[in-house]
C-alpha cells in the first residue's frame, strides 16, 4: 500500500505549510518516500501542476515517471467502475459528473482504487450535488482517503531542525 497525492497537498504545502524557502525538509522528504515506494501521485496531477508556471511547476518538472504515475491496463479498469459509480444512482448533476470525469481526481480515485493505494487530500466529503469531492467517490469506490496530516503520522515522519 502507497500514498497517491491530489494537487491540492502539494499546492496547500507550498503556498501555507511546507514553503519551499522555509521548509525544504518537506519536499526532501517526499522525494525519499517516493523513492522508498511510499508516495506517488498520477499523471493527471503533473499535468495540472505544470499549468501553473511557479516554484511547484519547476519541482514538479524534476521528478520522473516514477513520482507521476501513468496510468496501466488495471487503473483502466478501475476507471470504468468510478465513471459507472460516478454517474449511476443519481447522486450528482450530469454537469457535476462530466467536470469530475475530465479533472485528474478521476484518475486519482481509479489508480488508488486499481492498486489498493490511499488518497491524500484536503478535500472533506460534501452532500453537494454539483460538485463531487475525493472522498465521496473514495467512500463508494472503497478507497481509503486521509489528509495529509493524517499521513504524516501515520508514515512517523519528523522533521527535525537539525
Amino acid at each position: 500500500m502507497a500514498y497517491l497525492l491530489d494537487s491540492n497537498v502539494l499546492i496547500e504545502a507550498k503556498d501555507r505549510y511546507y514553503g519551499f524557502d522555509f521548509h525544504p525538509g518537506f519536499w526532501d522528504w517526499l522525494a525519499e518516500a517516493n523513492t522508498n515506494g511510499v508516495l506517488y501521485s498520477v499523471e493527471k496531477v503533473a499535468e495540472e501542476l505544470r499549468a501553473r508556471e511557479d516554484e511547484l511547476t519547476e519541482w514538479v518538472r524534476e521528478r520522473d515517471d516514477s513520482f507521476f504515475l501513468k496510468p496501466d491496463a488495471a487503473v483502466t479498469a478501475s476507471m470504468q467502475a468510478c465513471s459507472a459509480w460516478v454517474t449511476g444512482g443519481g447522486r450528482y448533476d450530469a454537469a457535476a459528473s462530466a467536470t469530475f470525469l475530465d479533472a485528474a481526481d478521476y484518475f486519482l480515485v481509479s489508480h488508488a482504487h486499481a492498486h489498493g493505494h490511499t488518497v491524500v487530500t484536503h478535500e472533506r466529503a460534501s452532500d453537494s450535488r454539483v460538485r463531487i469531492k475525493i472522498p465521496n467517490v473514495c467512500a463508494g469506490m472503497n478507497v481509503e482517503c486521509i489528509n495529509p496530516f493524517e499521513m504524516l503520522s501515520a508514515v512517523g515522519v519528523r522533521f527535525v531542525l537539525a
